[in-house]
This record gives structure tokens, sequence and C-alpha cells, in this order.
């Protein structure tokens, strides 16, 4: 069988281990396996969201509302946009692989961070386009300009704040290098961890509804997996101009997101004071693992995210060898070697979790 020649070029993604292959791979009771490796809420779901659920069990034999109006409504309320700037998705990649199959053609090029989410050029690749990444860690927008202009992509990604690495964008700052992009040029603003960047410095937030207003070229993403814990639900949304938007429309299977998954991420806005709580804490023991590599003089990105991520240079173990211990004690972090760091990014727990997180790194480092 002949398959496409693009897909050659293109790597599988690689997600973190799951719970249930450590437990397999090394005989340990799940209820004592401790997994930061994916960046989901380790509160899990707010419990209205697990309250409606169970009530709407029912529902599961029934297509959803194809409108998806509920969520709609409550993302442009949320968001302060319209409905009709409003798109679900089965999670946030769903809404890069609209983007990129709505502009790309075989031999365009994209352009995004040297070390960002690796789902944009997954995509790109499936269209037959190139990926231009710019040469830096951080994100830099003085050199994404230059390349921007020597390479003339069809889309930016920006990620902001950026996984792997947890840098975030001042606002001034994005918005400043998008008045130089040709309105021909989408951008995508991935904001995955924009709840998380604003708590930590409200420069960092970028506002939906200021971005589309200004720039009709940029497409704001976002996903329900990370702030809401609703990762296994599988849903994100992409807010944009009415044009774009209902070009996205068009590539959209029917019923593209689940009945229970709707009303789950529905019932999740509603739940203000969980999202508080949950981003309190995060930030509160995020600070406890940049403490601890100050003290122990290792290398880290100040995280604007969920996660944080510790460069290894210094430490007596490389990231493989940090990775491959901790597994076989049922601890799951994500080893960025794939990345081409010598790094581990650790989401960030609930106090219990960290306390014996740090206490393992503590000797073993």
């Amino acid at each position: 069988m002949r398959f496409q020649p693009a897909l050659d070029k293109i790597p599988v993604y690689e997600a973190g281990k799951p719970i249930e292959l450590v437990v397999r791979e090394y005989g340990i009771s799940p209820e004592k396996v401790i997994k930061l490796a994916s960046n989901e809420n380790p509160y899990g779901a707010s419990p209205k969201v697990e309250n409606a659920i169970r009530e709407a069990v029912y529902k599961m034999p029934l297509y959803p509302d194809d409108s998806y109006r509920n969520l709609k409504e409550a993302l442009a309320k949320t968001h302060g946009v319209d409905a009709k700037n409003v798109i679900q998705g089965n999670g946030s990649d769903q809404i890069f692989d609209f983007a990129t199959r709505s502009v790309l053609n075989p031999g365009d090029k994209i352009l995004q961070n040297g070390k960002t989410f690796s789902m944009y050029s997954i995509y790109a690749g499936q269209c037959g386009a190139e990926t231009i990444s710019v040469d830096s860690v951080l994100h830099n927008l003085d050199l994404f300009l230059d390349s921007y202009k020597k390479n003339s992509p069809k889309i930016i990604f920006i990620c902001t704040p950026c996984n792997p690495i947890g840098d975030a964008l001042n606002k001034d700052d994005l918005f400043s290098f998008l008045e130089k992009i040709s309105p021909e040029t989408m951008v995508v603003v991935d904001a995955a961890y924009m709840e998380f960047g604003k708590t930590r410095d409200p420069k960092k937030e970028v506002q939906a509804s200021e971005l589309i207003s200004k720039f009709p070229n940029v497409l704001y993403t976002n996903t329900f997996s990370k702030i809401y814990g609703l990762g296994g639900m599988r849903i994100g949304y992409g807010i944009g101009n009415e044009e774009l938007i209902r070009a996205f429309y068009k590539l959209r299977a029917p019923f593209n997101v689940s009945q229970l998954s709707q009303l789950a991420a529905t019932v999740a806005l509603e739940d203000r004071k969980f999202v508080d709580d949950y981003l309190r804490s995060n930030l509160k023991e995020l600070l406890r693992y940049e403490e601890f590599a100050r003290t122990k003089g290792l290398s880290y990105f100040e995280s604007y995210t969920n996660f944080i991520t510790i460069e290894l240079d210094k430490a007596r173990l490389t990231s493989t060898q940090l990775f491959e211990t901790l597994l076989k004690e049922g601890i799951i972090l994500r080893n960025l070697k794939s990345y081409g760091l010598n790094a581990i990014r650790i989401t960030i727990g609930k106090p219990e979790q960290n306390d014996i997180v740090l206490d393992r790194l503590e000797k073993l480092l």
C-alpha cells in the first residue's frame, strides 16, 4: 500500500506515560502512582461537573445538539465575544487541524518557536507544509519577525504561556508584533495556559475579545484539559472573526464534541471558585519547585503555567536517568529529551504529591 509521501516525515506524537502502563510494567498499586507528566489538574474536575455528568448519563445514546448552542453561548459570555466567533473542538488540537487545513497547501510554511507544542508541525506536515522553527528556546519576537520576513509563512503559531517551557509573552509585546504581520497571514495564539499566566503576572493576560477585534487574522485557542480538569473529555475551542470560524465549520465533522463533554465544559465554566482555588494552590506549589531548583543550583524556566521545566546539565543524573529511576517508583514526570533538552517537566501536583516528589529529587539530585 502506498501512503502519502508527506507521512514519511511526520513523527508520531509521544504522550506522557499513562498510570495503567506503569501499573502493568512495575507492579505498583494504582493509588500509589503519582502522575505529574501531562499538565493535568491534580484536583480533577469540579464536583458540579461530576454531578451533572451523573445526572445526564441517560443521554449517552443520543447525538448531541450539533449547534452546540449552550456551550458556545457560555464561552462567548466568558470571553466577551459573540457565539458566532466560537467553534468547539475535540481538544484544542482539532482547532489546530482546522487552521492548517483551511489555508496550507504542499510547499507552504508555518513558523513556530524553537521549543513548542509538537502538534503544530504534525498538522502542518499532514498538509505537506514545511515547519520553520525560530532558533530560540524562549519566545523571541524579534527573531520571529526576522524569520517571518525571510520565509513568508502562511501560519504563525505562538504558544503563550508556552508548553513545554513555561515562558509567557507580555500582551503589549505580542500586540506590537501582530501589528507588523500581514492580514493575509494567519496567527494562532495558543492560550491553553492563559489562566495560570495572568494569575502570576497580569501583564501576560491576552483577552480573546481584544485580540480578535484588533487583528482579524488572529485565532485564539484554549482548552478545558488544564484549568478545568477535563483532559479525558477531550474538548477545546477556538475564537476568531466570523469569516475564519465559518471556514473552519466547513472542515468540521458533525457531532465533533460528545454529548457529555459539551455538558461538562458548560458546567465547568460556571464554577469559578473551583478554578480560583486551584490557581492559588498551583502558584503556591510552583514556587516551592522554583525554590528547590535555586537551592540545588539547577537552572529552570520561570513558569506561567501549571508545570515547571528544570534543566539537569549541572545534576549528576541525566533527564533520562532521573525519569526512569522515578518511573520505577511510580512517579511519572516528563522527560524532555525528545525536545533536545536535558530537562524534566513536572506538573504541579497537590501539596502531598509535591512533598513526595521533592523529597525524592532531594535524595537523587
